[in-house]
């Protein structure tokens, strides 16, 4: 993947110096890149899903990509329209879901790559979704951090985001900077692609269909100007002072004690610290004093702001302003609020955020040694009230805890693993949440249903299923009861186990923002990418037309063909080698397909599996270098 690398690491160079790109169209004449990019979508559930014209990562081979490549060096390659298909959502109503054709998805994943190098260190550290090393929990830690103060919250939602972006917003956007026609026709015919639904062909006027590859990226790059916008004018409008005045009735207060304790009057001057201990030190309405922070995921937005309300809805209105004006796209109504930080909370990213207010919590300064408020106008994430309850109900019927019956008839430690996995990635996500021990609600509901799962599945009492699989384990120190079945292995022997999952707060450290850290964009030969280049078949030892078999899951294949003497040679490989791919010949790929087994004659005569050659006789495709 050198070549690749290279490619890469340059466009990134000229992005951070905000060179702009010409002549990058050729980068996608580089075999390394499709490679590379088929290695990491082969990976995600959907590289299975057919499109509109069953075209999947199964069967992928080396000439699909020189096929892609030809066309694009006639610029003769066209995106097939999507299928697109209706999703609920948490709220009333559906989501469309684009489902693009496997050849469409690598190309687009070819030009994210492009466009996330060219772009990625142009973005502000206000932006955290869809990018590297970055997420919703990076976000909450810049939120926890740095809005410090904050009186009030604003509230941002774009109404149908990704839906209504204006493709002319966003091609004008990419021709400043990026100065190659070619390249920018393949993304003005990305977008144009169109979708089926209900086998019915309609054209895409505005917007990135959510579940293209392109569609973050894309996303991302308009909001940039959001970002910019709001960074570069809004917060040093509103930003001003270095600090907040004294607040004169906190200073005729310290006055009054200073005296009372001259006089040694320590009735007087304790009574007077109780009544200034109830005062903002800060005058609270300086007019000289102006704080403006922002953030944003994907569309959702945050802003916190020290300062009178009137600011803050003039703040707003400028936002809607720019969005509708220069984006083309709109605030929702619903969703945009202003929310006073302090007696009521803000909805970001699944968290309740407000600002502390305690002035009754005190602790001792470690540099003067002197008691002092320490929580007000810290930011508090917590879980949002009802949302446990809301979680819960997929647990009842009738108000009462009935079992799962889609697990029944799934392996004991199957169940017990899907329980888990569903309560530790809620206990994960709100690790934040200075509430988080109200999940022990949501634990206690879900091992009942766990437990009765069991019991249904087995016919037995509960109390049965509790003795069946009670045991117990220590983490950080402190022992949980856990319900756990052991599963053997080739290797060893595997526990799978219900709770011991500890709902403490974690600590103020929060996670890390990398900023500092370089991007890395080394590209490596993976044991997939290095057999498919091998160009060996792994059944038969065939070297024309390899291809690559895929299955969506291990597991689903050794349970198949479990128990039964004889298992076909395909079957036996994957799972010698743990791969859910097989690199294979054409006429072995449609041998599996149909069931049929390997003839003799085409199979390897040492019947022990192919080597794969070694990295340095492998046949790499030409690339060239970005000028």
């Amino acid at each position: 993947m050198q070549k690749a690398n290279q490619i890469l690491q340059a466009i990134r160079k000229m992005g951070k110096q905000h060179i702009p790109l010409t002549r990058v169209y050729r980068s996608l004449y580089c075999e390394e890149l499709y490679l590379a990019a088929y290695d990491k979508i082969r990976r995600n559930k959907g590289a299975l899903t057919p499109g509109t014209n069953n075209d999947t990562a199964d069967g992928f081979s080396l000439r699909d990509v020189q096929k892609v490549i030809a066309l694009l060096r006639q610029e003769r390659f066209y995106f097939r329209p999507s299928r697109r298909t209706q999703i609920p959502k948490k709220s009333k109503g559906t989501r469309p879901l684009g489902i693009p054709d496997f050849t469409e998805k690598l190309v687009q994943e070819v030009l994210r790559m492009i466009l996330e190098a060219y772009y990625e260190p142009r973005f502000r550290d206000s932006s955290h979704g869809f990018r590297p090393d970055r997420g919703c929990h990076t976000a909450l830690t810049q939120l926890k951090q740095k809005f410090t103060g904050t009186i009030w919250f604003i509230e941002g939602d774009i109404k149908g985001c990704f839906d209504n972006i204006d493709h002319q917003v966003l091609m004008s956007i990419l021709s400043r900077d990026i100065h190659d026609g070619r390249l920018l026709n393949l993304i003005q015919r990305s977008l144009d692609a169109g979708y089926m639904e209900d086998w019915v062909y309609h054209k895409t006027y505005s917007g990135t269909p959510q579940g293209g590859v392109l569609s973050p990226i894309l996303s991302n790059i308009v909001l940039h100007e959001l970002d910019t916008f709001i960074e570069d004018e809004l917060i040093p409008q509103y930003s001003r002072g270095n600090h907040r005045g004294m607040n004169r009735s906190y200073k005729h207060l310290s006055d009054a004690i200073a005296r009372a304790r001259k006089q040694r009057n320590t009735e007087l001057a304790e009574q007077l610290v109780q009544e200034r201990r109830q005062l903002p030190s800060g005058d609270p309405h300086d007019p000289d004093y102006r704080r403006l922070r922002y953030i944003r995921y994907a569309d959702d937005f945050i802003l916190g702001f020290s300062g009178p309300k009137s600011e803050a809805e003039a703040i707003k209105a400028a936002i809607g302003t720019f969005l509708s004006e220069k984006l083309h796209l709109t605030l929702s109504v619903e969703k945009t609020l202003i929310t006073h930080a302090r007696t009521k909370y803000a909805r970001f990213l699944g968290y309740a955020v407000s600002v502390q207010q305690a002035n009754d919590k005190m602790t001792r300064s470690q540099r003067t040694g002197v008691l002092q408020r320490s929580v007000n106008g810290n930011i508090r994430l917590g879980i949002p009230y009802g949302l446990v309850t809301e979680y819960a109900k997929r647990y009842y019927r009738g108000g009462k805890v009935v079992a799962e019956p889609t697990l029944l008839f799934n392996s004991d430690a199957h169940i017990i693993e899907t329980f888990q996995q569903r309560f530790r990635g809620m206990a994960e996500y709100y690790k934040y949440a200075v509430d988080r021990k109200r999940l022990q609600k949501l634990k206690f509901v879900m091992e009942l249903a766990l437990v009765r799962t069991l019991a249904n599945k087995y016919k037995a009492r509960v109390s049965k299923i509790y003795q069946k699989y009670h045991s117990a384990m220590v983490v950080e120190g402190t022992t949980y009861k856990t319900l756990a079945v052991e599963v053997p292995t080739e290797q060893r022997t595997r526990l799978i186990y219900w709770g011991a999952i500890p709902l403490n707060l974690v600590k103020v450290g929060y996670d890390t923002l990398r900023d500092e850290k370089p991007f890395d964009l080394s590209l490596d030969r993976t044991d997939l990418v290095q057999r498919l280049q091998a160009n060996t078949c792994e059944l038969c030892g065939s070297h024309e037309n390899i291809q690559v078999h895929h299955v969506r899951k291990l597991a689903n294949l050794k349970q198949r063909w479990a128990g039964r003497k004889e298992k076909p040679e395909w079957v036996v490989r994957m799972i010698a080698i743990r791969r859910k791919t097989l690199v294979v010949c054409h006429k072995c790929h449609v041998d599996i397909h149909a069931g049929r087994p390997i003839p003799k004659s085409r199979r390897q005569s040492s019947g022990e599996p192919c080597a794969v050659k070694a990295a340095s006789t492998v046949r790499r495709g030409d690339c060239e270098k970005v000028s």
